[in-house]
């Protein structure tokens, strides 16, 4: 794994391997756990899972096993094997890696599964009950070996017991002897180089006879061994020597077993402080509230109520953090300390900690892909010493990641762009995105640029994130919000710290009128997602209303549909007549004109057709809209409440908003919105209701604009199929006289809206056709007016 090491410095991957390494409970465990580093093979990286998960469980039900404080001793049965002598303690080492060897085996459950990872390290353990026995009972501690260590030890100590009675017996008839205590300078029995002696005055060196073995510092003190114990001494010491021969020899043997076992004492050394490593990582899973991850094989990484390992539970905020799928780029906006670079850190770290085997501390819902390289460019890398700016550090680093990163690496990207002049560095990064893009990377990067949020906006596979910030305490709460751009939220922080409100206003002024809008979009989207999220069980409340209401409207939408193609149908063949009959009426005015020419009373054949084109444009007309009263007027303005009659579509409407700046009324028509001006509108009272009902002309066959949709989705559809559907679409919005309608197509690659802009141009019942307005659709949605007749 490339640039590991940096990554997780950068990531603090080092600080949860310390943690981890205070789990374990061996000391090879304590240092392996330090060495730990991601996986990049699937199946290795599910083995050491699922190797976790299995040591929790077991852990939550038997508890975990003792490791009896064992160290590695690789070093030592290396020395046996090469003949050497092992002293008492390393012996004692190799024993206690035998008894936690035999005692582990008996850990696992009867009905265990042998083939499950976790399971196979129990079973190439390898008991020697003989060996551990040997030493246990020859060895007490690593200075004291048991007379039950042979026989000949036993019997040699018994003698040294017998002599050392024998000695101090004599010597006590010193000390007790009325004559010679007057000589001593103390009444006790002591010892110098392995041999009793008494204290005796200088000055009466004469009156004791025997050997002198040491001078006090004073030169007041002379400790002599009396000759009477000299012999007993002499003894003493050839036992002593036979004793130390003896624990030589039990040593050399228990060692040259060692020696004869070596194989099994590594594979069971190694054995379990892989065991000791893994009920680590199980350790830390508790601590943590970790949970088991489900892997995938694509690039599609999804992180639910993901928490940073290194925060304090207490205070730790749960997040969601998604990426690859539908995008591949995340782009993290929001206010300085408001949570950006956790979200990053705890993206990259809990990948980091999932491809080691370790359950990362999140929701067991989560998903994560195989990375095999993690890049990280996160933190102030100003350098003094090597007189490099913050900008500079960080380009050189991001040098290296965009060379080095490729298909399965995760990149992370702190304040791409910062630390220069704005323009440039919004520019520069937009281009260091769209290159780690394609070179197929999964990468996060957070930044204060607006043009970066536009960028994700308006570029397919990159997405806005912000992290949500909390303006009334001015504090940030930490969740953190995919598909929506942040605000660095400036203005009203300092608003809030107590910076003069009119420093403020006039740096408002400052900022051009687009960015102001788009700031104030993303604060509408802001406020409404809060209010959403208030109000949980009211949203779900209306989304099953809105679901209803939608199955609804779609059979409305197929029932209409139907009546419109018969509708049509009638229309095809009323045309086929009004053809025939205007045919007929061009041969009538033609043989007129000819008869005309032949006959002085042209007034008079002019006037017969006159009469007689009247009467077919009658005919070819039979269905009219309702007749205006001519010279009506809105006796007072319209207000909230009042009930009007809508000429267009002979309706009756409660108004539900004041007519707007351009004479536009906000009705409620049925269980349907609608927008019209107020010069198609009459004041209904209460006693006229059924009079202006009487008033319609518009037949029971025509179809209700009521009913009828004021736009059509093509998204998905095929250029012809599209402008089939569409053709048929305007045909019934001319027929219910709707004067606006919306055809949303979508973005992709534009070949769809550029195929029905082609056809609308040509369009005679098009009066004029737009792309939507930002916020409402954008260049996903044109708007269409059509041509009405009045």
């Amino acid at each position: 794994m490339k640039n590991f090491d940096k990554a997780s410095k950068t990531l603090e991957f080092d600080k949860i391997l310390e943690q981890l390494s205070e789990c374990a409970q061996t000391a090879s465990a304590k240092k392996k756990a330090l060495t730990v580093v991601p996986e990049t093979d699937r199946a290795r990286i599910e083995q050491k899972q699922e190797e976790t998960r299995e040591a929790k469980i077991q852990q939550g039900v038997k508890g975990t096993p003792s490791f009896y404080g064992v160290s590695d001793v690789t070093d030592e049965v290396e020395r046996a094997c090469k003949g050497a002598m092992l002293p008492a303690g390393d012996l004692l080492k190799i024993a206690r890696v035998l008894t936690c060897a035999r005692t582990l085996k008996r850990y696992p459950p009867e009905n265990h599964d042998q083939a499950h990872p976790f399971y196979r390290y129990f079973s190439r353990l390898i008991p020697d009950a003989a060996l551990e026995k040997a030493i246990t009972s020859a060895i007490i501690a690593e200075d004291v070996i048991s007379d039950d260590a042979s026989p000949e030890l036993s019997d040699i100590r018994r003698k040294i017991r017998t002599v050392n009675n024998k000695v101090k017996d004599t010597l006590q008839k010193f000390i007790t002897n009325n004559h010679y205590q007057k000589y001593l300078q103390e009444n006790i029995v002591t010892t110098r180089s392995g041999r009793y002696v008494i204290p005796v005055k200088a000055e009466c060196r004469s009156e004791v006879k025997g050997l002198v073995h040491d001078v006090s510092s004073s030169g007041a003190t002379l400790f002599i061994e009396p000759a009477a114990v000299v012999e007993a001494n002499n003894e003493l010491r050839e036992l002593q020597r036979k004793e130390e021969q003896e624990i030589e020899r039990i040593l050399y043997a228990l060692s040259a077993e060692v020696s004869d076992r070596s194989g099994i004492i590594t594979l069971d050394c190694y054995n379990i402080n892989e065991i000791a490593l893994i009920f680590a990582r199980a350790e830390l899973s508790y601590r943590m509230n970790g949970s088991f991850p489900t892997l995938t094989d694509g690039m599609c990484l999804k992180i639910l109520r993901a928490r940073h390992p290194l925060i304090g539970k207490d205070v730790v905020v749960p997040t969601d953090i998604r990426l690859g799928g539908d995008f591949s780029t995340l782009v993290i906006t929001g206010p300085n300390t408001g949570g950006k670079t956790v979200s990053l850190k705890t993206l990259g770290l809990l990948c980091m900690m999932v491809q080691a085997g370790l359950q990362p501390p999140c929701s067991d819902l989560s998903v994560f892909p195989v990375f095999e390289n993690f890049y990280a460019d996160i933190g102030d890398e100003q350098s003094i010493e090597q007189s490099l700016s913050t900008f500079s550090a960080h380009m050189k680093n991001i040098v290296s990641i965009v060379r080095e990163a490729g298909e399965r690496s995760l990149v992370l990207f702190d304040e791409l762009g910062a630390g220069t002049d704005p323009v440039e560095g919004a520019a520069l990064a937009m281009s260091i995105l769209e290159y780690v893009r394609a070179r197929g990377a999964l990468c996060a990067a957070t930044t204060h640029y607006a043009e970066l949020k536009a960028y994700a906006l308006e570029t397919e596979g990159v997405c806005n994130a912000c992290c949500e910030f909390d303006l009334e305490t001015l504090a940030p709460t930490y969740h953190l919000i995919i598909g929506t751009p942040g605000k660095s939220n400036a203005f009203a922080i300092s608003e809030k710290l107590g910076l003069d409100r009119a420093i403020v206003d006039k740096a408002r002024s400052l900022v051009s009128s687009d960015d102001r809008k788009f700031e104030m979009v993303i604060g509408k989207l802001d406020e409404l997602r809060v209010m959403a999220e208030k109000n949980p069980e009211e949203t779900l409340r209306e989304k099953a209303e809105f679901e209803n209401y939608s199955r609804e409207e779609r059979k409305k939408i197929e029932r209409m549909s139907k009546e419109t193609e018969r509708t049509l149908e009638r229309a095809k063949a009323e045309a086929t007549g009004i053809i025939k009959s205007a045919k007929a009426a061009s041969d009538y005015v033609l043989q007129k004109a000819e008869e005309a020419k032949k006959s002085a009373a042209v007034s008079d054949a002019r006037r017969e057709i006159r009469q007689y084109l009247r009467a077919q444009d009658d005919a070819i007309n039979p269905l009219e809209e309702h007749v205006r009263e001519e010279g009506y007027v809105l006796p007072r303005p319209l207000k909230k409440g009042d009930r009007v009659l809508v000429f267009s579509l002979d309706k009756e409407g409660v108004v539900q908003e004041e007519a707007d700046k351009s004479g536009n009324v906000k009705l409620l028509i049925g269980s349907m919105i609608f927008r019209t001006g107020t010069g198609n509108l009459k004041l209904l009272s209460d006693e006229k209701k059924k009079e202006n009902k009487t008033k319609s002309t518009v037949t029971s066959s025509s179809p209700s604009s009521v009913d009828f949709s004021p736009e059509i989705d093509l998204r998905g559809e095929l250029g012809d199929d599209a402008w089939f559907m569409l053709d048929k679409y305007l045909d019934s919005a001319m027929i219910v006289r709707m004067p606006t309608v919306r055809v949303i197509h979508g973005k992709g690659t534009g070949a769809l809206r550029k195929r029905i802009w082609s056809e609308l141009k040509n369009d005679k019942r098009v009066s004029s056709f737009r792309s939507a307005a930002y916020g409402e659709g954008d260049t996903g949605v044109t708007v269409i007016e059509l041509k009405l007749k009045k």
